[in-house]
C-alpha cells in the first residue's frame, strides 16, 4: 500500500508543470531580488531571525511573489494559510481568524495569510482582516502587480512594508533554466536535454523577466523533442520558436538589435517621417516585440517629443494602447500603426521635457526650498496665525482670471523653466506666457 501511495504521489508530481516542481522551498535556492534577499538585506534578516512582519509583495507577473509567501512560512515557525480575494467572503474570513487563535493558543505558531492578487480585496474584507493584523494575531502577506497605493485601504497599506519585485535579469533566468535542465529529480535532467545557446536566448528574451513563463516555453520545447533519441534530444533556435510561436527577427543575445530598432523608430517619428516609422513598428512586431512595450515608447515620445505643440498627441498614444489591450494582435497592431503616423505627423517640441528636466537640476542642487507662506494651505487657527496663506491673491477674483503673484520658493524667483517653442499649439502658449510675463514685470 506505501508502495502503491509513493507511486501515486510520483506521478501527481511528474503531472505538475516544472515552473511549480522547480518552485525554490528555501532562501538559498531563490534567485534574484538581491535588494530584498541579499546579505544585509531587511526580508532576509527578517526570515532568518523569525521575526516576520506584515509585507505586500508588488511586482510583475513570474517574479517570485508567491515563492517568497511560502518559504516565509517554511523557514520561520509559522502556520501558512491562504486567502482567495475573488471567492472567499465573511464566513471564510471567520474561518481564517478560528484556526489562527487555535494555532496560537494550542501550537504557539503566528499565521502568515497569503493573498494573492490582494488588489482584489474588497474594503469589507480588508476592513474585517484589520483588527487581526494590528493586534499580531495574523502576519498578512499580500502579493500584487497593481499599484498597492490605489488598491489597498490607508490603515491596511500603513500596517504593512510595500516590497517591490522586479523582474529578473536574463543572468538569473538563464541560472533558473540551467538548473530545471540540469535537475533530474524535479526538472528535465532524466530527458538528457541539450539547449543550444541561441535558443536559451530566445527562451529568455520572450519571457520578458518573468521565471514562470520561462520554465514554461523550456517545457513546451523540450516536448517537442523529448520522444526522439537521447543523442538528438537538442533544443535549437529553430524548436525554440516553434514552441513559443514566436520567431525572433535578428533579436540578438545581448538586445544590440532590440535597441537598435526601437532607437530607429523613435528617430523616425522624431524626424517626422511616417513612412519609416511604420517600417520600424512592423519590424519590431514581426521580430515578436512586446506591443505594449511599443505603446509604452509612444506614449513616452507625445511627452517627450511632441508635447504641447500638440496636446492631443497623448490622448492618441494613450488612446492606441488602450484599443491594443481591448482587441489584441493581429487586429490591435493597425491602432499602434495610427498612433505612430499621427506622433510623426505632429508638430513637435521638446521644451517640456527640457523645461522637466531643468526642474530636476534644480531640485538636486537646492534640495527641499520651503514652500512660500502665502500658497500654503491653512486649515488650522494655528497657521493662520503663523501666516500660513496670508496674502493669498486668488486669480478668479481677478481679470481674466490671472494676477501677478509669487509661486516660486524665495531662492528661486524668476527662474523660467518652461520655454515653449513656435510651433503648433505651443505658439499660442507661448503668447499667452509673454502678456502674464509683462503684466508681472510691471509689477
Amino acid at each position: 500500500m506505501d508502495l502503491f501511495n509513493q507511486s501515486e504521489k510520483e506521478i501527481e508530481e511528474a503531472a505538475r508543470p516544472l515552473a511549480e516542481r522547480m518552485r525554490p522551498k528555501t532562501l538559498e535556492a531563490f534567485v534574484g531580488q538581491t535588494h530584498l534577499l541579499g546579505k544585509d538585506g531587511l526580508l532576509r534578516r527578517a526570515i532568518e531571525e523569525d521575526r516576520l512582519f506584515s509585507v505586500i509583495f508588488w511586482g510583475p507577473p513570474g517574479s517570485g511573489k508567491t515563492t517568497l509567501a511560502r518559504i516565509m512560512a517554511s523557514e520561520t515557525r509559522s502556520h501558512f494559510e491562504t486567502f482567495s480575494a475573488v471567492l472567499s467572503g465573511v464566513r471564510e474570513i471567520r474561518a481564517v481568524i478560528d484556526e489562527a487563535n487555535a494555532q496560537r493558543r494550542y501550537h504557539q505558531q503566528k499565521t502568515l495569510l497569503f493573498v494573492d492578487e490582494i488588489h482584489r480585496f474588497n474594503k469589507a474584507q480588508q476592513d474585517a482582516f484589520l483588527p487581526h493584523v494590528e493586534s499580531g494575531l495574523i502576519t498578512l502577506i499580500g502579493a500584487t502587480t497593481e499599484n498597492p497605493s490605489f488598491e489597498v485601504i490607508s490603515p491596511l497599506l500603513s500596517r504593512a512594508r510595500v516590497m517591490v519585485l522586479e523582474p529578473f535579469s536574463d543572468e538569473e533566468l538563464s541560472i533558473i533554466l540551467r538548473r530545471a535542465i540540469s535537475d533530474k529529480e524535479k526538472g528535465l535532467g532524466a530527458l538528457s536535454l541539450q539547449v543550444e545557446p541561441d535558443a536559451m536566448d530566445h527562451i529568455i528574451w520572450a519571457g520578458n523577466g518573468d521565471a514562470r513563463t520561462v520554465l514554461n516555453n523550456l517545457e513546451a520545447a523540450a516536448f517537442l523533442v523529448r520522444e526522439k533519441d537521447v543523442r538528438e534530444r537538442k533544443i535549437t533556435r529553430a524548436v525554440a520558436e516553434a514552441a513559443l510561436q514566436m520567431k525572433a527577427l535578428q533579436y540578438d543575445k545581448d538586445g544590440e538589435e532590440h535597441y537598435n530598432l526601437i532607437s530607429a523608430f523613435h528617430k523616425s517619428l522624431r524626424g517626422s517621417d511616417p513612412d519609416a516609422a511604420l517600417y520600424w513598428l512592423g519590424r519590431m512586431l514581426a521580430a515578436g516585440e512586446d506591443p505594449l512595450y511599443i505603446a509604452r515608447r509612444m506614449v513616452r515620445f507625445a511627452s517627450e517629443d511632441v508635447g504641447n505643440a500638440d496636446p492631443r498627441a497623448l490622448s492618441v498614444a494613450m488612446s492606441a494602447m488602450q484599443a491594443f489591450q481591448f482587441v489584441g494582435l493581429p487586429e490591435g497592431d493597425l491602432a499602434l500603426a495610427q498612433a505612430a503616423v499621427y506622433l510623426a505627423t505632429a508638430p513637435k517640441s521638446n521644451a517640456l521635457y527640457a523645461g522637466y528636466g531643468r526642474v530636476k537640476q534644480t531640485i538636486s542642487r537646492t534640495g527641499t526650498l520651503p514652500v512660500p507662506l502665502h500658497i500654503r494651505n491653512a486649515p488650522t487657527r494655528l497657521m493662520k496665525d503663523l501666516g500660513y496663506g496670508k496674502d493669498y491673491k486668488y486669480a478668479h477674483d481677478f481679470a481674466d482670471a490671472y494676477v501677478p503673484q509669487e509661486y516660486l520658493p524665495e531662492k528661486l524667483r524668476g527662474q523660467i523653466y518652461y520655454q515653449p517653442r513656435d510651433r503648433g499649439y505651443e505658439k499660442i502658449i507661448k503668447e499667452r506666457l509673454v502678456e502674464w510675463r509683462k503684466l508681472r514685470d510691471r509689477k
